[in-house]
């Protein structure tokens, strides 16, 4: 197996296209559309996302590929390609096109510059997720370009929304466009990615599952008034003593699988401060001094382990000398996929109910796990450890949520993976400033994320 891939990989790196007199492999013409992507601006809000549609289908229309679009309202464009092929259970490539709003005023370069700068490529998107949407796209077009009869079916889908919650991307095409998932078994999409140590370890993670967003307001209605003669109870303290109960009673530790099975994988590499706690983590947080120092140094992993809130939006009075008749808090909750939405929100409503605050659910997915004893999990294994020896696979729990909860829900199989490696120490800037991603190490997915695509489409 392994010189095929490698022999694969050696054509596929080879195979481009003719550009005049000079002649670009797909490693180039991807760090191309990268730059391009990146320039294209869909901030979302608005989104616009027609514009990354337009990109694309300038692509699909000079390689003789077929797609169709959509928008779920004006600007907020979906594209999909299919590549017909065998009987097996389609495989979906699924990026979204929006990104997430940057203050200018923080960043070093322009935000959507798609400029190279000391061997990055930087702008907003160029992780999240600009730089695995070109990925997909090179191994889409390579699949194409290759003319070799697949397995199954390949679909190509970029859509809008995924950062204020996909409801005008993927949400809306599976109610109005469901053709799309029809015959489709598996998926990959954002959520994981390769990391380095600095003793050079190799870690692939793949996203089987993730905590689920259940977005809250609390309202509070009480009596109005000067602010020189305070009651005993106002809309403003209602909110203050809900929260203040929320901060002084945290949700209480618990593992499920995934989680146990990634924290036992990650103590492997781990000192001896951590290993022994990690390798047996339905122990460890049995000890509040363990859970405590978990907070403190690791908050992504202490969000593994439980039910959390995020205060993250708040609003009384307009003026500071009135009491005011409402006031509202929002919560940006994310629960361990073992149990509804609806029973945290009961359980939370038996918490602060005492307060007079009633809770209005924002938004609340459902919970989904994917199985990992399928041909795609077992490709990624295999490239990777091909590609890059000694390196490791591990399922793990996202703390944040992606499109991938919408496809789980249709029963298909949604892994979040990108080859790429980020060194340790490394700065991304995703969601914050001078977002950027390595060009060699992009250059490098480039073919590591064919590979696993190939190793599952070609018989």
């Amino acid at each position: 197996m392994s010189m095929s891939i490698r022999k694969g990989l050696l054509g596929f790196l080879l195979f481009g296209i003719s550009v005049g007199a000079a002649s670009q492999t797909l490693e180039d013409e991807a760090v191309s559309w990268l730059q391009q992507y990146i320039r294209i601006d869909t901030i979302n809000p608005p989104g616009n996302e027609t514009r990354a549609v337009d990109f694309l289908a300038e692509i699909f229309e000079a390689e003789g590929i077929e797609y169709e679009t959509a928008e779920s309202a004006p600007g907020r464009g979906n594209i999909w390609a299919r590549l017909e092929g065998g009987d097996e259970p389609g495989l979906i490539l699924l990026q979204h096109s929006d990104v997430v709003p940057a203050n200018e005023e923080f960043w070093t370069i322009p935000v959507l510059s798609g400029a190279i700068r000391d061997g990055f490529i930087l702008g907003r998107g160029a992780r999240d997720m600009k730089g695995l949407g070109t990925l997909q796209l090179a191994t889409f077009l390579a699949l194409h370009r290759s003319g070799v009869a697949l397995n199954r079916d390949v679909v190509f889908l970029a859509t809008a929304d995924e950062e204020a919650g996909g409801f005008y991307g993927v949400g809306w095409l599976i109610e109005n466009r469901p053709e799309i998932f029809e015959d489709i078994g598996i998926l990959l999409n954002e959520g994981g990615g390769g990391s380095r140590s600095e003793e050079d370890d190799i870690v692939f993670s793949v996203e089987v599952t993730q905590k689920v967003p259940v977005w809250l307001r609390l309202n509070a209605i009480d009596t109005p008034g000067h602010g020189s003669s305070p009651r005993t109870t106002s809309a403003v303290t209602r909110i203050v003593q809900a929260l203040n109960t929320l901060l002084e009673n945290p949700f209480q530790p618990r593992i499920i699988g995934p989680v146990d099975d990634y924290f036992g994988a990650l103590s492997v590499d781990m000192g001896a401060d951590w290993a022994g706690s990690y390798a047996d983590i339905q122990s460890a947080i049995q000890d509040p001094d363990f859970v405590t120092r978990l907070h403190a140094a690791r908050p992504g992993h202490n969000s593994l382990i439980r039910d959390t809130c995020s205060m993250t939006r708040m609003s009384g009075s307009t003026k500071i000398n009135v009491i005011p008749p409402t006031a509202w808090a929002e919560l940006d909750c994310r629960i361990l996929p073992d149990k509804p939405a609806a029973q945290f929100i009961s359980e939370l409503d038996d918490l602060i109910g005492f307060t007079g605050v009633e809770i209005e659910t924002i938004m609340a997915f459902t919970p989904a796990i994917s199985e990992t004893n399928t041909r795609l999990f077992r490709a990624i294994e295999s490239v990777t450890q091909e590609l890059h020896p000694g390196s490791r696979v591990l399922p793990s729990v996202s703390t944040g949520f992606t499109d991938s909860h919408f496809t789980r829900d249709l029963g298909i199989v949604s892994y979040g993976f990108n080859p790429l490696i980020t060194d340790s120490g490394e700065h991304t800037g995703v969601h914050g400033n001078d977002e950027q991603v390595g060009e060699s190490a992009f250059r490098r997915a480039v073919g590591d994320y064919y590979a696993v695509v190939r190793n599952v489409v070609f018989d």
